[in-house]
């Protein structure tokens, strides 16, 4: 008998995306509805999930091919917490442009809920589902302000190269059920060697579709021009919210069928996780514009959290899970500010647009300055204690070289944050932005500078929480 009670969170969430759907559809004018009752379901889903799935054992579903762990739980009411903030300060946003429609928050659900279908995978056709409903949403997100030629744009360059990462990420997948006749994370695993070295090329082959989900270098081509010419509230779902799922599926799929192959996978985990580290420090150098900016930190990004997977022990994962987590509230709290540079009508996205930002509006550039020099990761900043974590797993596992290139690119890195700094309070004043910002807007900038700040106080507490995830 299944116990559907563990996938209620999906079940609810499935159905609340079909009737809000026909709201949509028989009542006019049900933008705002349509948005509040998305909020709601996005609530009561990661209540449900805590209530369901928090605290119980490993539990399989439909013959092995869905997992209930903590981890999969833990990550889920991240994904689902995550878009929850970014569709409630969203709304202004999307008034501005006229594009506060009823598509934009079932889009956001049907991505959160292929998001939550990945992170419980246990089976390569599972995971596939998940991918593919959460791609079709951001390829229509993507290219949601139909009015600009940039949005268009950058919808068609998603969508033909996620396309092709698709398709490379199918291939592998195929070998992958070639050669051992399952598609089964658990057959898989309990039918390998450290012998097997054919099914490294199916590994290669998945791994090169999920490192184009994350843009890891060198799969990060389609970042910069769909961040900046994606609506900036989607650009925020785009930062955060994918990497959550893309991570678990990252860990579940090296951590779970192929551990024994750890030797075949590590090197071209470490491979790029310092191409990302690396590329993403110095490309973001030259950047005149803050969202390419935040595409190509993110790369960088990305690698330190590649780095903590690498090292194939289970404090690497919980450095990586603690990392993304940080990264999270860190991007969260920058996009708020981003989204409070409105002038008359205008949203403003250069770096030149900061320029004396400190002497018209001082708490703004007093929470810019902090999460800036956090995700630079100076401390005593939460930015630098994800940072701290990762680079001590690895140094626990002897690998030096990948520590060393990390610690590089942090200083590279920190050149381009500290620039920003320089403009907003030494450079001249420009005129003042408009200050009737949304409350939702204001708590979501207040709480993330405040944990940025605050971490190093009780950093224990999320580290209790991640050190439940045990993989290995």
């Amino acid at each position: 008998m299944i116990n559907l009670e563990l996938i209620f969170p999906e079940i609810f969430l499935s159905l609340s995306i079909m009737f809000l759907l026909i709201i949509g559809v028989f009542k006019k004018e049900s933008s705002r509805i349509i948005q509040n009752l998305s909020l709601i379901v996005l609530l009561v889903t990661a209540v449900i999930t805590f209530n369901e799935t928090i605290g119980i054992e490993k539990r399989y579903l439909f013959k092995e091919s869905v997992v209930i762990d903590y981890l999969s739980s833990f990550m889920k009411i991240m994904t689902l917490l995550a878009a929850f903030i970014v569709l409630v300060i969203s709304s202004n946003y999307l008034r501005t442009f006229k594009i506060f429609k009823i598509e934009y928050p079932i889009l956001i659900l049907s991505s959160v809920l292929g998001m939550m279908i990945m992170i419980g995978s246990n089976d390569l056709i599972v995971f596939y589902m998940g991918l593919e409903l959460q791609s079709l949403a951001l390829y229509v997100l993507a290219t949601f302000n139909r009015d600009q030629l940039k949005s268009s744009e950058a919808g068609l360059k998603y969508f033909v190269l996620s396309a092709l990462s698709s398709g490379l990420l199918l291939y592998g997948c195929s070998l992958i059920y070639g050669f051992t006749g399952s598609t089964n994370f658990n057959i898989i695993s309990n039918q390998l060697s450290s012998e097997d070295y054919v099914l490294t090329f199916g590994i290669v082959f998945v791994l090169v579709g999920l490192a184009f989900k994350i843009s890891a270098v060198p799969f990060h081509m389609w970042a910069p021009d769909v961040y900046e010419g994606s609506p900036t509230s989607v650009t925020l779902f785009f930062t955060i919210v994918p990497k959550i799922a893309a991570l678990t599926v990252f860990i579940r799929f090296l951590y779970v069928p192929f551990l024994n192959l750890i030797d075949q996978w590590q090197m071209i985990l470490v491979f790029l996780s310092i191409a990302s580290m690396l590329f993403g420090a110095i490309a973001a150098i030259g950047q005149t514009n803050l969202k390419r900016l935040v595409a190509y930190s993110s790369i960088g990004h990305v690698g330190y959290a590649l780095a903590g997977l690498a090292t194939g022990s289970n404090e690497g994962i919980q450095s990586s899970v603690i990392y993304i987590t940080i990264y999270i509230l860190m991007n969260l709290g920058l996009f708020s500010c981003l989204l409070m540079m409105k002038r008359n009508n205008e949203y403003y996205e250069e770096i030149e647009d900061l320029s004396g930002l400190s002497k018209n509006h001082p708490l703004i550039s007093i929470s810019f300055l902090i999460i800036l020099f956090s995700l630079a990761g100076i401390p005593p900043l939460a930015g630098f204690f994800a940072k701290f974590y990762i680079f001590k797993s690895v140094l626990e596992q002897s690998m030096y070289f990948l520590a060393i290139v990390g610690l590089l690119s942090t200083v590279i890195a920190a050149f381009y944050y500290l620039r920003i700094i320089k403009i907003i309070y030494f450079d001249k004043e420009k005129e003042k932005y408009d200050t009737d910002h949304s409350l939702w807007l204001k708590f979501s900038l207040t709480f993330s500078t405040l944990f940025i700040l605050a971490y190093f106080i009780f950093p224990s507490q999320l580290i209790e929480f991640v050190s439940r995830i045990n993989i290995i």
